[in-house]
């Protein structure tokens, strides 16, 4: 199985666990760091999720996934707030912290650079909008940006 294919049931399984307790399922994750495999489920909610928040979730998303077995390599599964600096992946994403700052990382260099920063102005016709600095409206098509992130400055 492609490791989208176990992001996918992952997140299938995942889902209606994460909406039970009224959490936001951000993003899963499968992905090999050195010889291990790591399953990693984020969530959120408004405040901020705890270590008992995340403890929960990952006891009840373990017992589905020991039953069902749908991964075939041992893997460390780990559930946990996407912090400060989550990454923006759904339009509800974008909506959501429109108005903040940003830093869009794409994938080919435009005009020699691949980071940009600003205000995230929103997510229109499958464009992120950003309003540089300068005051200038850019705009990058989703296929082409490997990243968006919020920036935290303190």
């Amino acid at each position: 199985m492609t490791r989208k294919g176990i992001e996918e049931i992952v997140t299938e399984i995942a889902n209606p666990i994460v909406n039970r307790y009224s959490f936001e399922l951000v993003d899963v994750e499968f992905i090999k760091e050195g010889s291990n495999w790591y399953l990693r489920i984020y969530i959120d909610k408004p405040g901020g999720i705890t270590i008992d928040d995340c403890q929960v979730v990952s006891e009840e998303i373990s017992d589905i996934l020991d039953k069902e077995d749908p991964i075939p390599q041992s893997y460390f599964l780990e559930v946990s707030s996407p912090g400060l600096d989550r990454p923006l992946k759904k339009e509800s994403d974008f909506e959501r912290f429109k108005g903040e700052l940003v830093e869009v990382k794409v994938f080919k260099p435009i005009e020699g650079k691949k980071v940009f920063e600003g205000e995230l102005v929103g997510y229109k016709d499958n464009k992120i909008i950003i309003k540089n600095d300068d005051k200038e409206i850019m705009e990058f098509e989703r296929d082409k940006v490997a990243m968006v992130r919020r920036v935290i400055k303190f």
